[in-house]
């Protein structure tokens, strides 16, 4: 019944990938059809497009993913096992309400089945319904957005592109656990809301951060159930998008390792890449960000969830007034940090779990010095 919501690929896709060669990535991907559907239990990895963009009150073009099928399928695959559908666009409800119920669905029902799915949109107001998606699993939600900005917006104005994060953050049931921003840029968000990021102790990594050092995301979407990307976080220069000028933020190199990271993390389980401009100079980037997911996804070491901690180094660090307790893995040299939980305030009660970190941050600790990702974490365990 979800999938109801799906439409066929177009034919004009079909026709193009039957002029490919075998070896291209086309031809490695079942498609939803005029005349079939795939089997969803024969899937690893799902692409659905979303034709919606009504969450950009400046929008004036209808969403076209055609430029980025054409792409992504003339493309070579690595040495991939993931098998992989497309499975088709959903088109836009009467309301956009109606689009968000359509993608929750889809998505949710993709996940349950241990389905990956890549949404491709469409404005970035859809990770609010890929957010939700989630309500029917239960459990509590990372989400991850590589953005140069908040988008916290102003309740009044409802919810857009600039503003989900509010919606997520205030409704009803709240299943948001951790929010972490990667590449926001000063200046184009204000004080009150970077205060707020802090008051809620939630992650945020600056645009120079992360360009300096790309390996300091790589813990951040360890840890991500959602990953959100926004192609404004692009420069320009790489995107190709002149509309929305944007003469600093990630470039094509970044973007994509960016995308690796999220595509190898074992505890990732859906991706969405919006505010596509129908350009096809962006197309050829979008194009690469899913593949170096795909990529991603067929790398992963399964260290999540933890069943023993045989595989791993401990190492405990004494502070004065702390003792940190770190694990390295013996497979992938990839390190956590133990926290505490506590079960009750006034027992001394307590379980532990592991929160992925950097080598730099177990040297941290080390020099005498608490590492910001172990305080974070223990704050907002004992609110």
């Amino acid at each position: 019944m979800e999938f109801d919501f799906l439409s066929p690929v177009d034919d004009e896709i079909i026709h193009y990938i039957k002029g490919l060669s075998s070896q291209h990535l086309g031809s490695k991907v079942a498609f939803h059809t005029n005349k079939d559907f795939p089997d969803t239990d024969q899937i690893k990895i799902a692409i659905v497009g979303v034709l919606e963009n009504r969450g950009n009150s400046n929008a004036f073009e209808e969403v076209d993913l055609t430029a980025i099928r054409k792409e992504l399928y003339s493309l070579f695959p690595g040495n991939w096992q993931s098998p992989i559908a497309d499975l088709g666009d959903i088109l836009p409800g009467n309301s956009l309400e109606d689009t968000f119920f359509a993608l929750q669905k889809v998505a949710s029902k993709l996940i349950r089945k241990g389905i990956i799915p890549i949404v491709i949109g469409g404005t970035q107001d859809l990770t609010y319904p890929l957010y939700r998606a989630y309500d029917s699993l239960e459990q509590m939600v990372n989400l991850v957005s590589i953005d140069s900005k908040f988008d916290f917006g102003k309740q009044e104005e409802g919810i857009s592109t600039n503003s989900y994060l509010s919606k997520i953050i205030l409704d009803e049931p709240n299943n948001l656990f951790n929010y972490s921003n990667v590449g926001y840029q000063t200046y184009y968000n204000s004080q009150e809301e970077i205060d707020l990021i802090e008051k809620l102790y939630f992650d945020a990594y600056r645009l120079g951060e992360i360009s300096n050092n790309i390996e300091l995301a790589e813990p951040v979407f360890r840890d991500a159930d959602i990953v959100s990307i926004d192609l404004n976080s692009v420069k320009s220069s790489y995107s190709g998008n002149f509309i929305t000028f944007t003469p600093n933020g990630f470039d094509g190199k970044e973007i994509c390792s960016l995308s690796r990271y999220a595509g190898i993390s074992d505890k990732v389980s859906s991706l969405g890449i919006f505010n596509h401009n129908n350009k096809k100079e962006e197309s050829v980037l979008v194009s690469q960000i899913i593949w170096y997911f795909i990529e991603g996804v067929n790398y992963r070491s399964n260290e999540y969830p933890f069943g023993t901690r045989e595989n791993y180094l401990k190492y405990i660090v004494p502070l004065e007034t702390e003792e940190l307790v770190f694990y390295k893995s013996n497979k992938t040299d990839r390190w956590w940090i133990e926290i505490n939980f506590f079960s009750g305030q006034h027992n001394k009660l307590k379980k532990n779990t592991l929160l992925p970190c950097s080598h730099e941050e177990y040297l941290t600790a080390c020099n005498q010095e608490i590492p910001e990702r172990w305080w974070k974490a223990q704050r907002k365990n004992s609110i």
